[in-house]
């Protein structure tokens, strides 16, 4: 039998597979050989002063319609039905759904917008709370993406690449800082439907994986119901004594193990173990909504009564910022409108105006926005021409990455505010461009970290969210 693998501490950095990346290398070593746990306060320090403490993502998947939204454009009224220009398309490729449609007619929105608040920055009369929050918002409406289609284009948006593998924003945010709360995940995913059904696309746990990051650092999924998180409870015979005089013989087990082989992975288990215990207690305190004051439900609307709604999960996610949660990924199903839009966009867009409009509110309330950011926004937006059948009353839009809307708030930002412009078809940008990596830059910059040396070594490469690319967005930093 062979002799155990001995490493040094120069011998594990220079050997090992994992290639710590430098930002990351105290708290990687502090935690995996020195027995911190992911809870445990980041001890990394950041390359900058920080505006954000932490990011609340409402990922709205499906690709919600910027033109039924965001970005009015009144003069398509007279083109109803008109072919779209060659000289707009520019030969752009479009998806399998319309290839084999004989035009691509004009579809105008229906929908009319109205100029809001003091910055008169123009939302959609869909979104009447939303309005209200005008000038707490930076929206980009120059957002664009590679991707055609929504799972490269939701993986791209969440962990920098179209081809899954790559570890997910919330996970490199937690590998860089950690947590501030060592009784809950630093990293924390809600996911909820539309109030008309289960919506249009599955979700993948690895969206909030870790990628080939330590599987510490993926996000843990909160669940409605009775059973939040999954096997947190003891099991039948095991009481709070015995749970930690087992799980203080496992680690003890598991401790002697590490020595020897020193995987990190020996390292993850004990931390999850002691991380499930203490969220026995803080769990179900986080989850408890019945001591929050009947002016919070007329903030967040009635259904935030209800589990695993979009309402209760934005209520969640106040109450995961107020108790130190670094990451809160929140994802809302339906948007995906390639037929019978205009009704069944009234349908999302009142699922989730008043409760995002309620989180930005109560946030500054509680004086929680100014370091908090939150991003509203999905994977991409849709065609202006129409897909299938095209009336007066209805109609349907494909996916289009070359020109949609987000909306960030909060954290450094500059509030009231437009960023980017596109054309009078909403199909270019004309002004200001905001590619996906140049978002995810501009989100660590806000946090206090520089993208370009947020890395990790991994089959001998640097790795980083934003690849070889992104620009921090300068002129929406308040």
């Amino acid at each position: 039998m062979s002799e155990p693998l001995l490493l040094t501490r120069r011998s594990f950095i220079a050997r090992s597979t994992l290639g710590l990346g430098s930002l990351a290398l105290g708290h990687l070593l502090g935690g995996l050989l020195q027995g911190a746990t992911p809870g445990s306060k980041g001890s990394l320090g950041l390359h900058f002063p920080a505006t954000a403490r932490r990011v609340i993502y409402l990922f709205q998947s499906g690709g919600p319609s910027q033109l039924e939204l965001f970005d009015p454009k009144p003069g398509l009224k007279q083109r109803f039905d008109q072919d779209l220009p060659d000289s707009v398309r520019m030969g752009q490729r479009i998806t399998g759904m319309v290839s084999g449609q004989a035009r691509l007619p004009i579809a105008p929105s229906k929908f009319s917008f109205s100029q809001c608040g003091k910055s008169g920055v123009q939302i959609s009369d869909l979104l009447p709370y939303t309005q209200k929050i005008a000038d707490e918002l930076c929206l980009i409406r120059s957002m664009n993406t590679e991707a055609i289609n929504h799972d490269p284009a939701i993986t791209f948006l969440q962990t920098g690449n179209q081809q899954p593998g790559r570890p997910c924003m919330g996970s490199w945010v937690d590998y860089g800082l950690g947590s501030e709360n060592e009784n809950l995940p630093s990293f924390v995913v809600l996911i909820s439907t539309p109030s008309s059904g289960t919506g249009d696309q599955g979700l993948l746990s690895r969206l909030w994986g870790s990628g080939f990051l330590p599987s510490r650092y993926q996000g843990v999924q909160l669940r409605s119901g009775t059973e939040p998180v999954l096997y947190l409870k003891n099991p039948p015979g095991l009481d709070p004594a015995g749970r930690r005089d087992w799980l203080d013989t496992l680690n003890a087990l598991n401790s002697q193990r590490l020595q020897v082989v020193h995987d990190p992975e020996i390292a993850t288990r004990m931390a999850q173990y002691e991380m499930a215990y203490r969220m026995q207690t803080s769990m179900p305190e986080l989850m408890d909504l019945s001591k929050e004051p009947e002016s919070t439900f007329d903030l967040y609307g009635e259904s935030a009564r209800k589990p695993g709604s979009y309402a209760a999960n934005c209520l969640l996610a106040r109450r995961m910022a107020e108790r130190g949660v670094r990451f809160i990924q929140l994802y809302h199903r339906g948007w995906d409108h390639h037929g019978g839009l205009p009704e069944r966009i009234k349908v999302l867009s009142k699922d989730v105006d008043q409760a995002s409009a309620a989180l930005v509110t109560d946030l500054k309330q509680r004086g929680l926005l100014k370091d908090t950011l939150v991003v509203w926004g999905g994977e991409f937006g849709r065609t202006v021409y129409s897909q299938g059948r095209l009336t007066a009353e209805d109609y349907g839009r494909d996916h289009h990455g070359k020109a949609f809307s987000m909306w960030l708030a909060g954290g450094g930002i500059k509030p009231g505010i437009i960023h980017g412009k596109t054309d009078d078809f909403c199909f270019n940008i004309d002004e200001n461009p905001v590619s996906v990596h140049d978002l995810q830059a501009t989100i660590l910059n806000r946090l206090g970290i520089d993208h370009e040396r947020l890395t990790y070594r991994f089959q001998g490469r640097h790795y980083r969210l934003t690849d070889v690319e992104g620009k921090v967005v300068q002129p929406i930093l308040s």
